[in-house]
C-alpha cells in the first residue's frame, strides 16, 4: 500500500505528536492543564513530587511540540494547553477528569 505525500506528513504529524505525549509526565502535566487551565512549574513540581528541573525538561519537550504555551508575568511563567487536539485527547483518555 502506497500513500501520498500529504497523508505521509499528516501520519508522520500525528506520529511525533503522540510520541510528545507518550509518558506518563507529560501526559499528567497536559491532563492536569487542561483540568486547571493554567499553572506555573512549582505547582506542577509539588502535584507531580518530582524536581523542577526534570519538570522543565518535560515542558520543554511539550512546548517545542506546540503542545502547550507559556506566558511570562515578571519571573512567573504560566502554562497552559495551546492545542485543539491534545484537548480532545485528554477528554477521550480522561473523560471523568476533565
Amino acid at each position: 500500500m502506497s500513500v501520498s505525500k500529504e497523508t505521509e506528513k499528516i501520519l508522520n504529524e500525528n506520529a511525533e505528536f503522540l510520541k510528545a505525549l507518550a509518558h506518563p509526565v507529560r501526559l499528567c502535566i497536559v491532563k492536569n492543564l487542561c483540568k486547571k487551565g493554567c499553572a506555573n512549574v512549582t505547582c506542577m513540581q509539588d502535584c507531580l513530587q518530582l524536581p523542577q528541573s526534570t519538570v522543565s525538561q518535560h515542558l520543554n519537550k511539550l512546548k517545542s511540540a506546540a503542545i502547550i504555551e507559556g506566558t511570562r508575568n515578571g519571573l512567573e511563567v504560566k502554562y497552559r494547553v495551546c492545542n485543539k487536539k491534545a484537548l480532545e485527547l485528554i477528554k477521550v483518555l480522561f473523560p471523568e477528569d476533565v
